[in-house]
């Protein structure tokens, strides 16, 4: 299998689907809107809502339009994938193939003023703290939400805060991510992108222009330097 070696500045992590699998959950809090929104179209959704803030699908599905209205059934849309998560036998939220290893290496290095790495997600604090817990994944110093931006991706707001936070050139970030929406912010924002193929195809992750394509993370390793961290990739 041909490897690639790079090294960045930073590595900007989006969460679910990247590090996280909370796939279970979803569904299921989709499962429950249904009964307050039963236009909605769960079909739809599920094949082009991940990657994307929670505010923003409840907007253009739901049709909620209240800014108050939007916060509050994006938490309450939040708290029921954690609910579901484990309801009727499902597995729960956990980490994803190759992430426990990765973050042995990295949780050491990180710390302000000069992270090496960020997670950078479309989720909202409360939710991205609980789903980490539970799936045993380190929260790092620099940590962009949802409530970060204005403008969520695939806009190149978050990844372009993430590398700010971190005190790097976004030319210098490898953003790794599993979504289409993410991929062209992170592409967007100039940095470089890993995709992983968990949550949609190859043929969508390489439609986003992705740099690098992987299964998941078990096809990467990552190893801190004295000036960033050094990534190989093992490619298909």
């Amino acid at each position: 299998m041909p490897s690639v070696t790079e090294h960045f500045d930073a590595v900007l992590f989006d969460m679910d689907g990247t590090l996280v699998d909370s796939t279970d959950g979803v569904v299921g809090a989709w499962e429950t809107f249904a009964e307050k929104y039963p236009g909605i179209d769960l079909n739809v959704i599920l094949s082009s809502s991940h990657g994307v803030r929670t505010v923003e699908n409840l907007r253009k599905h739901c049709g909620v339009t209240d800014p108050d209205e939007l916060e509050r059934e994006a938490c309450r849309f939040e708290d029921a994938i954690v609910e579901n998560s484990t309801k009727n036998g499902r597995r729960g939220i956990v980490a994803l193939p190759g992430v426990a290893e990765i973050m042995r290496e990295l949780d050491p290095v990180k710390g302000l003023p000069n992270s090496r790495w960020a997670i950078v997600t479309s989720a909202t604090r409360s939710y991205a703290n609980a789903a980490l817990g539970v799936a045993k994944v380190p929260v790092p110093d620099v940590f962009i939400t949802s409530e970060d931006v204005i403008k969520g991706k695939p806009e190149p707001d978050p990844y372009l805060l993430g590398a700010k936070k971190c005190g790097v050139d976004p030319a210098r970030c490898l953003v790794v991510e599993d979504a289409p929406a993410g991929i062209r912010s992170g592409r967007a924002a100039g940095a470089k992108t890993l995709a992983v193929i968990t949550s949609h195809t190859r043929e969508q992750v390489e439609a986003a222009q992705a740099d690098f394509v992987v299964k998941d993370l078990s096809s990467v390793s990552m190893k801190p330097t004295p000036n960033g961290i050094e990534v190989i990739i093992n490619t298909d």
